[in-house]
C-alpha cells in the first residue's frame, strides 16, 4: 500500500474516531446510568492512539527520519501523547470525566492538523541541516511527551475547578491518595465517626448533626450525619462530588509530577543540542524563554504542593494557568516566526 495514501487515511480516521469518542464521553457524563459508555470511550481512545502511532510509523518509514520536523507531525505526536497519558490517567482514576476534558482537546488538535493545515505543510520534506542530528528524536520527543503530560494534568485541574464550582475545598491527603475532606474549615466525616475536638456548636436549624458528650466530659462527639458548611451562600457539595474532586486532584498532581521531569530532561537535552548546533547552550531565544517560563510555573505548582502543602483550588488555578503557558510555549512563539525555532513550522 502507498504510504502517503495510508497516512491520509489514518489522519482522517484518527479525527473521526476522536470525534466519536468525545461524543461518547459527553453522553456518559450526561447520563451516568449508561455504564457502557466508559468502555466505549476507553476503546475509542486506544484505537485512536493506535491509528496515530501507525501514522507516525508510516511517515517515519517514508521520510527516513523521526517524524517531528514540522507542525503537522508534531501535532499528531502531541495527540498521540495526550491519548496515551489519558489512558494512564483513566486507568488510575476509574473516572470517565477524564475523557470529558481530554477527548475534545485531542480531537481539536487532530482536526487542526488534518483539516486546517494546507496540504503543502502536511508533506514530508528534507530536513534542514540543523535538524540532521540524533538530538531531534531525543530532545523533541521528550519535550512533546512532557507537553502531553502537563496538558492532561492541567485539564484535570480545570475539571477539578468545574466539579467543585470554584469553592475552596481543601482535600486532606489527596496527594498520596487517602484521607478525608475539608469544606470551609469543617471536616467531612462518615456517620458514627469520633471527633476528639468538637467544632463550634452550630446554630439552630442549620443542617448540622447532633453532638453528644460522653460521661467523662472530654468533649468527644459522635456524628449522626455528614457535617456541611454553615455558610448559606456556599453550595454544599455531595459526597460523590467530593470523592470525584479528590480523585481529580490526586491524578492531576501525579500526571504533572510525571510531565515535569520530562520537561526538565527535554530542556537540558535542548541546551546540549543548541551548543552542538549553534555554539551556545542558551541564547534566550523566544522558545527557550517560554520553555523556562513553563518550567517555572509547574515548578511553583509542585513546590506549593510538596513544600507548602497546598491542595485543592489554589494549585488547580496554578495548573490551569500552566495549560495556557504550555500552549504559548509549544505553538504561540512558533506562530511569531521569530527566533531559531521558527523554521520547520511556518515559512
Amino acid at each position: 500500500m502507498n504510504l502517503v495514501v495510508l497516512q491520509n487515511w489514518l489522519d482522517n480516521a484518527s479525527f473521526a474516531i476522536l470525534f466519536c469518542t468525545m461524543l461518547v464521553y459527553w453522553v456518559g457524563a450526561a447520563f451516568p446510568s449508561l455504564s457502557v459508555t466508559a468502555a466505549l470511550g476507553t476503546a475509542g481512545m486506544a484505537i485512536a492512539n493506535l491509528c496515530i502511532a501507525t501514522l507516525l510509523g508510516a511517515r517515519w518509514i517514508e521520510a527516513g527520519y523521526f517524524p517531528l520536523s514540522n507542525l503537522y507531525e508534531s501535532l499528531f505526536f502531541l495527540t498521540w501523547g495526550i491519548t496515551a497519558v489519558h489512558l494512564i490517567a483513566e486507568n488510575n482514576s476509574r473516572s470517565r470525566l477524564v475523557g470529558v476534558v481530554t477527548a475534545p482537546v485531542a480531537m481539536g488538535i487532530a482536526a487542526f492538523a488534518t483539516l486546517t493545515l494546507p496540504s503543502t505543510m502536511q508533506l514530508s520534506e528534507p530536513l534542514v541541516p540543523a535538524l540532521k542530528s540524533n538530538w531531534l528524536m531525543m530532545h523533541v520527543s521528550v519535550m512533546m511527551l512532557s507537553y502531553s503530560a502537563l496538558m492532561v494534568g492541567s485539564l484535570l485541574a480545570i475539571a477539578f475547578l468545574i466539579v467543585t464550582r470554584g469553592q475552596n475545598i481543601q482535600l486532606q491527603g489527596s496527594s498520596v491518595g487517602n484521607g478525608g475532606y475539608r469544606s470551609n474549615g469543617y471536616k467531612l466525616l462518615k456517620a458514627g465517626e469520633l471527633v476528639t475536638q468538637p467544632p463550634t456548636p452550630p446554630s439552630e436549624n442549620n443542617g448540622f448533626s447532633r453532638y453528644e458528650s460522653n460521661n467523662n466530659g472530654n468533649g468527644t462527639a459522635v456524628l449522626d450525619a455528614v457535617t456541611t458548611t454553615p455558610i448559606a451562600t456556599a453550595e454544599i457539595l455531595s459526597p460523590q462530588r467530593l470523592t470525584l474532586a479528590e480523585t481529580l486532584d490526586n491524578i492531576s498532581y501525579r500526571i504533572i509530577g510525571l510531565g515535569f521531569p520530562l520537561l526538565t530532561i527535554g530542556i537540558i537535552a535542548g541546551g546540549v543540542w543548541a551548543n552542538e548546533a549553534w555554539g551556545s547552550y542558551w541564547s534566550w531565544d523566544p522558545k527557550e524563554t517560554w520553555a523556562l517560563i513553563t518550567w517555572l510555573v509547574f515548578a511553583a505548582y509542585l513546590h506549593s504542593r510538596i513544600t507548602r502543602g497546598w491542595q485543592g483550588r489554589k494549585p488547580a488555578i496554578l495548573a490551569a494557568t500552566g495549560f495556557v503557558v504550555v500552549w504559548i510555549c509549544y505553538l504561540g512563539v512558533n506562530l511569531l516566526g521569530k527566533g531559531l525555532h521558527s523554521y520547520g513550522w511556518f515559512f
